[in-house]
């Protein structure tokens, strides 16, 4: 299985770029994305063979994780669980025929370090727990 990673900062610019070429000329099977930083409604994907999974933020153009799929998922499923870690869109899951995969865009701590606590203290702790849970 080819499995393919990208932080697009931005999905609706990285479209104008040739995304939809990269996408209909890879062999991946799955392709990953995070910050996407968009909603399903303001962008029109024509993939065809492709299934199209969306975690996006609450907050608009903020964050977000996408799933592009071309092979049989069994689930897929947003978030870590935890309501209050829920809403930047920052976890997708994909239950696979033999694996789980995860895309994760991991919340940056800020130059002053200003979210280390939350990183520390929430959201990795969270994230660890739910890994686990796979």
């Amino acid at each position: 299985m080819k499995l393919v990673s990208w932080n697009v900062n931005g999905l609706r610019a990285c479209l104008g770029k040739g995304f939809l070429d990269f996408v209909a000329g890879s062999d991946a099977d799955v392709i990953c994305l995070q910050e996407v930083r968009a909603l399903p409604t303001q962008v029109e994907l024509d993939l065809p063979g492709w299934s199209v999974h969306w975690n996006p933020a609450l907050r608009p153009g903020y964050s977000g994780t996408m799933l592009l799929t071309r092979v049989r998922t069994r689930a897929v499923f947003p978030g870590l669980g935890v309501a209050d870690l829920d809403t930047e869109g920052r976890v997708l899951t994909a239950e696979l025929d033999d694996v789980f995969l995860v895309t994760v865009y991991t919340p940056n701590v800020q130059r002053e370090l200003t979210r280390l606590p939350y990183r520390e203290q929430e959201w990795d702790p969270a994230f660890l727990r739910f890994v686990r849970t796979l």
